[in-house]
């Protein structure tokens, strides 16, 4: 497994849309690759939402358990400071305007009907919830942790080339001030 700086890790998906759109936003957000337990997504996916065709550039592996994969998997050159980072509805947890991102994280997702076992908890380095009214789809939590990390980042790129390279064929629209 390559060395890698972050990584998403899903509990039990179960709908193939979800994974599709977590996929679209690891292609946009620059995630090394997608890992997920259970068996329900492998038997949902003929219903396909990879739209951007991202899991042909990120791979997406089914895996036993999440934190033997990254304790076993990995080589501790490889792991470095990889810190995991559970993101659910915790009681206790650290509200995401609040956290500080590590450099290297594994996040871990809780499914869309669940959430992440005590066990997984315990072991995290840090739990973070999105501090919403109601709870967001797992796509949608995905979305806006990656968007947060990106936020507080300092070395995302703003500039034309990247609007440029990132729009849709369709967009050549300009702001004329």
């Amino acid at each position: 497994m390559p060395e890698n700086k972050v990584l998403l890790g899903l509990v039990n998906p179960k709908s193939p849309t979800n994974v599709g759109a977590v996929m679209r936003a690891a292609g946009c957000y620059a995630v090394n690759q997608v890992l997920y337990t259970g068996s329900r997504y492998d038997r949902a996916v003929k219903l396909n939402t990879d739209t951007k065709n991202i899991s042909g550039h990120i791979p997406l592996t089914n895996v036993p358990d999440l934190l033997d994969t990254i304790t076993n998997d990995i080589t501790d050159n490889q792991r470095g400071d990889l810190k995991v980072v559970c993101v659910d509805l915790i009681e206790g947890a650290t509200p995401l305007p609040n956290f500080v991102h590590p450099e290297k994280a594994l996040y871990i997702f809780g499914p869309e009907d669940g959430t992440i076992k005590q066990s997984m908890v315990n072991k995290a380095d840090d739990v973070v919830y999105v501090p919403t009214i109601g709870c967001m789809n797992l796509a949608a939590t995905v979305n806006v942790v990656l968007y947060d990390r990106l936020a507080k980042s300092t070395s995302h790129v703003i500039d034309n080339k990247l609007i440029k390279k990132s729009r849709d064929t369709n967009n050549r629209v300009k702001v004329n001030r």
